[in-house]
């Protein structure tokens, strides 16, 4: 059956295919690529992905933040998922999302408390 729809596989060394240890010798090899991909790319962005998670979590009124646009601000109030901010010299107000904090600074109140010491 196989000769009328593959003619050439005679020339080529017959219709015979892998053999069954031959094809499952490929599944070890899946395997350790799997595993791989999981302990270089999964594995280190969910520890970061549960670090920044953290930080955003542990935020307080006072904080000296930056957010991914480049704002940087002191924290006046905090409200479920938005944060109020307090810019520049003039006091701007602006309303962001807990998502969007990049990095939080020292509060000046914990490095008042070093200068301290």
């Amino acid at each position: 059956m196989f000769e009328v729809l593959f003619p050439f596989m005679e020339a080529v060394g017959g219709t015979d295919g892998p053999s069954l240890l031959e094809s499952l010798g490929f599944i070890p090899m899946i395997v350790v690529f799997g595993l791989l991909m999981y302990f270089m790319l999964y594995r280190p962005q969910k520890k970061q992905q549960k670090a920044m998670d953290e930080m955003r979590n542990t935020l307080q009124v006072g904080d000296e933040i930056s957010t991914t646009s480049g704002i940087l601000g002191k924290i006046i109030k905090i409200k479920d998922d938005f944060l109020i901010l307090e810019t520049g010299t003039d006091k701007t107000k602006l309303k962001i999302a807990k998502w969007a904090v990049r990095s939080v600074d020292k509060r000046e109140e914990d490095e008042e408390d070093d200068d301290e010491e």
